[in-house]
């Protein structure tokens, strides 16, 4: 379940449930998703129609809506409801951006690289809640504007910090947003798209 303002995700969650999803990535961050976009991976059955109708959003996109959930999200005006599926999404064709003076053509980014045969830098070796925790914030990092930096547990986002000029700005950014909203970093994993030549940014978080 990811949370969408902007085009960035303010929040992502997983869960047994939708609704348990969506309750971990609003967590994330109870301001931004007023407005937002909502893309679950599951069809929306009534537990996550309600949770998600308690503040408006502008788009909700999922592979399907159940009868209870379609009856309670249509009456709210200015809503749309998008229907995905996800066996028809492109696969290996190219991505076309327009640039000044012509059209960058590049191949579609979806790799994602499996950090289990990664390299640890480290003397201590990441457990496996550690290493399912910096697995699913190096997920949603790539999705965030760099420099990205995500701080997570293995099951939602907890900070998430992009668009900064520096990495230590998007690092304090995230840091300010989890103070605010009184979200607990200690413990937590952070993947982050940003070059480390200096220890500053790993000082900061």
């Amino acid at each position: 379940m990811a949370i969408l303002k902007h085009n960035t995700p303010c929040g992502v969650g997983l869960g047994a449930t939708p609704g348990e999803a969506y309750r971990r990535a609003f967590h994330t961050d109870p301001e931004s998703p007023f407005g937002g976009i909502i893309v679950s991976s599951r069809p929306f059955d009534l537990d996550l129609a309600q949770a998600v109708d308690e503040i408006f959003t502008e788009v909700l996109i999922a592979p399907g809506f159940d009868e209870a959930s379609l009856s309670l999200l249509r009456k709210k005006k200015n809503r749309r409801l998008l229907r995905f599926h996800p066996e028809r999404l492109p696969r290996g064709e190219l991505d076309l951006r327009r640039v000044y003076g012509g059209v960058l053509v590049q191949e579609s980014d979806v790799a994602m690289e499996d950090l289990a045969t990664a390299k640890v830098a480290t003397r201590r070796k990441p457990d496996d809640e550690e290493l399912r925790a910096l697995a699913f914030a190096w997920r949603v990092a790539k999705h965030v504007k760099s420099n990205a930096v995500v701080f997570a547990s293995a099951h939602a986002t907890l900070a998430i910090g992009g668009g900064a000029t520096s990495r230590v700005d998007a690092i304090l950014q995230a840091r300010e947003k989890a103070l605010r909203v009184g979200i607990d970093l200690r413990g937590s994993a952070l993947a982050s798209d940003a070059f480390f030549p200096f220890p500053d940014g790993l000082e900061a978080a």
